[in-house]
């Protein structure tokens, strides 16, 4: 299959074509710091789980500039394309890929060199110190391949390969699982073997993907293309919104880890720990779905062809929101099997994580329609939308929910400050939607009359 196919294939089989592949291998990808949750938590302690919790925010950071670059890049490539513009294509994708490993060395440096300093502001206790800085100064070393990994992944999708990056990812789940056995539970690395088990995992999805772009026949590949600066914000405007949404998670994180320290101590972070993995998880599936359109919805934008961007919408706004009722009831019903796969059963973190999640299991009746709401507007190269969609449902609610809920309800109020988010910017997100939807009709709508004039006026010259 070429990117052709994008124009022009059944949209319900382009659907499971792309997005199958995608939420695969987004579950899998983003799994990778639950799989380590799972052994730390059962083979070392609550406290080493509470380590790489304190941990994600800057993971966060890596996967954020990641997707910047990567989203940024593939929405631009993909309407350039559909346009049938492929030279400017292919300097999009030299340009992407020269600034992201730029940006990247430098985090692996600062990460090697200051550790201890990121840990400290990310808010660890003298008890969990040592164990956060260490994970940071390890999985930083890989950020250069992880990052290289989700730009070449994702242009492969663009390219019509959209199970490429699936087979990285099966690798990469298949090489941590086996690390992880190795080095926490036998080893006893305990956090330094999570990391590692991450960074060589993550490394050979790396590995996977890059071939694509080592053919000097695809369209778009490393040896193709030139450094065009001019294309450098744009790309990095266009993705800024998976910045915001990357930025807003770690931060949302830092909040409710110190909250939850203040208020039950380290049992408390393990608690909301367990919750943020089985959030998380849900939260990867309507991702992978909002990511398997992308190349769809941009392509078809870039063409013009407004009726396949709706029909690609109308269906993944259903496939998601029954994915979150689905998941909604699951937690309601089994929250406390599922907790305990991170830590054993009759604990105090167990009581807390439980009362929590039934509250927490809110956010999924309508972060759905927030995703892909969000990931229509990076698509179409609509930042601004995206951006407001992300920095409401991630931080600006967040906060105001914090200030207000724990206040009148107590410890309940926390677990609802999600929901309470996502509930705002689902309606939020509904006026921007239809506007978006109105606006292009219209524009659309002038473009094909003013091509039949052009058709018209061309043929009574000839």
């Amino acid at each position: 299959m070429n990117q052709t196919t994008l124009g022009t294939q059944n949209i319900h089989k382009l659907f499971a074509r792309f997005t199958i592949p995608a939420v695969i291998a987004m579950v899998i990808s983003g799994s990778q710091s639950i799989i380590d949750g799972i052994f730390v938590g059962n083979y070392v302690g609550q406290n080493a789980l509470a380590s790489i919790n304190m941990a994600i925010p800057f993971t966060q950071i890596i996967v954020g500039l990641s997707m910047v670059i990567s989203m940024g890049a593939l929405s631009f490539i993909g309407r350039s394309m559909g346009e049938g513009n492929i030279n400017k294509a292919q300097n999009i994708f030299k340009t992407a890929t020269n600034l992201n490993l730029i940006i990247m060395i430098s985090i692996a440096v600062i990460a090697l060199l200051f550790n201890k300093q990121l840990a400290s502001l990310f808010g660890a206790s003298s008890v969990i110190l040592d164990d956060v800085s260490i994970y940071i100064k390890i999985f930083g070393l890989f950020a250069p391949f992880i990052s290289t990994m989700f730009l070449f992944g994702f242009t492969d999708r663009i390219m019509g390969k959209p199970n490429i990056y699936l087979i990285g990812s099966i690798f990469s789940l298949v090489i941590n699982v086996l690390l992880d056995f190795i080095l926490i539970k036998y080893l006893n690395l305990g956090v330094k073997g999570a990391a590692l088990a991450s960074g060589i995992a993550y490394s050979t999805a790396f590995l996977v993907v890059i071939w694509p772009m080592l053919n000097k026949n695809s369209t778009l590949n490393i040896f193709v293309g030139s450094f065009d600066r001019t294309t450098i914000l744009p790309m990095v405007y266009n993705g800024s919104s998976e910045a915001v949404s990357s930025a807003a998670a770690a931060i949302t994180i830092f909040i409710f880890n110190n909250i939850f320290m203040r208020i039950a101590g380290e049992a408390g972070v393990a608690a909301y720990t367990t919750i943020s993995y089985i959030s998380q998880f849900s939260s990867f599936i309507m991702f992978g779905i909002s990511d398997g359109i992308g190349p769809l919805l941009s392509y078809n934008y870039g063409q013009g062809n407004l009726d396949r961007v709706k029909k690609t919408l109308k269906l993944s706004i259903i496939v998601n929101t029954t994915v979150g009722v689905f998941l909604f009831i699951v937690l309601n019903i089994f929250g406390r099997q599922l907790i305990s796969l991170f830590v054993d059963d009759g604990s105090q973190v167990i009581e807390i994580a439980v009362s929590g999640a039934r509250l927490f299991a809110i956010t999924l009746l309508m972060n759905g329609f927030n995703i892909i709401n969000s990931g229509y507007f990076t698509a179409i190269g609509n930042a601004r939308n995206s951006i407001l969609i992300a920095i409401s449902r991630g931080l600006i609610f967040i906060i105001i929910g914090l200030v207000i809920l724990p206040a009148i309800l107590g410890l309940s109020g926390v677990w609802l400050t999600v929901p309470f988010a996502e509930a705002v910017t689902f309606i939020i997100g509904i006026i921007l939607f239809r506007k978006q939807l109105q606006k292009d009709a219209e524009n659309f709508s002038l473009k094909e009359d003013e091509k039949k004039k052009y058709a018209i006026n061309k043929m009574v010259t000839d």
